[in-house]
């Protein structure tokens, strides 16, 4: 078994009708630990690679198979246009020593950061593109962290999309506990106007560009509208998670991305 993970196990999984095909992957990150994530490769040559970061707990659940057809979570949803777009796709678990914690007071940590140098190391030998992290609510505190603490092996730039900018009791940590000014890729916020969540209020995001002092370039980019919220504030299917939108949303960001010089 320690052979097939030293040498990335590889599994395919069931995709949705019509969809590109996702594997399993799983490689080595920390001594004795390991990092499982779902791939998708793109149709032709990846202009990027993208590594996609949930919210909330951020468990995937992969040791029960692939992704569960109720995770409703905007990147984990989007995963498919993502790959449409050109983009090679990773999808993110928690690490194999996360099982119940998952990454709960994990996601601003240096073994958080170090479990995504190793994915992005594979992933640059799976593809020699440039890799953009991108995450949604809790996971844009896993995207901007990494990104801060790994100036070497780190991203060629990140997307924080709906971030959390003040901590809730449940989470324990936000952008807050981010040193965004050591950031020094591109940076792409992007909120929805009306985010009704109280963590993710649209007013902080000046806080945060303004935070985003060493990166070469950065853009807010703003949405608005969307269809009727199906669930509470704070969760995917709501401006929280662009529902009705999602399309637009993600269209913009893979313009921006592909237009960016890491």
């Amino acid at each position: 078994m320690h052979r097939l993970v030293a040498a990335l196990l590889l599994l395919l999984i069931p995709a949705p009708a019509g969809a590109l095909e996702e594997r399993l992957r799983t490689i080595p990150s920390r001594p004795g630990v390991t990092e499982s994530f779902v791939l998708i490769h793109p149709t032709d040559t990846p202009v990027a690679t993208v590594v996609l970061f949930m919210g909330g707990r951020g468990a995937l659940g992969l040791q029960r198979g692939g992704i569960g057809p109720r995770n409703t979570n905007f990147l984990v949803r989007m995963r498919q246009r993502f790959a449409d777009r050109g983009f090679l796709v990773a999808v993110v678990d928690v690490p194999s020593d996360r099982t119940s914690e998952a990454l709960v007071h994990f996601r601003t940590s240096a073994e958080h950061a170090s479990d995504v140098r190793a994915l992005i190391a594979a992933l640059r030998a799976e593809a020699p593109v440039p890799v953009w992290l991108v995450g949604t609510s809790m996971g844009s505190v896993s995207a901007a962290s990494a990104a801060a603490r790994l100036p070497d092996g780190g991203p060629d730039g990140i997307v924080l999309t709906s971030s959390v900018m003040s901590r809730s009791r449940e989470m324990g940590e936000s952008l807050q506990d981010v040193a965004l000014d050591r950031i020094r890729v591109p940076v792409l916020v992007v909120h929805h106007r009306d985010d009704a969540c109280p963590h993710s209020r649209y007013a902080d995001t000046s806080w945060a560009m303004r935070r985003l002092s060493a990166t070469p370039r950065k853009e807010l980019l703003t949405f608005s509208g969307g269809d009727a919220p199906q669930s509470p504030p704070c969760e995917p299917l709501a401006p929280h998670g662009y529902f009705g939108i999602e399309d637009g949303v993600v269209d913009a960001i893979a313009l921006w991305i592909t237009a960016a010089k890491p």
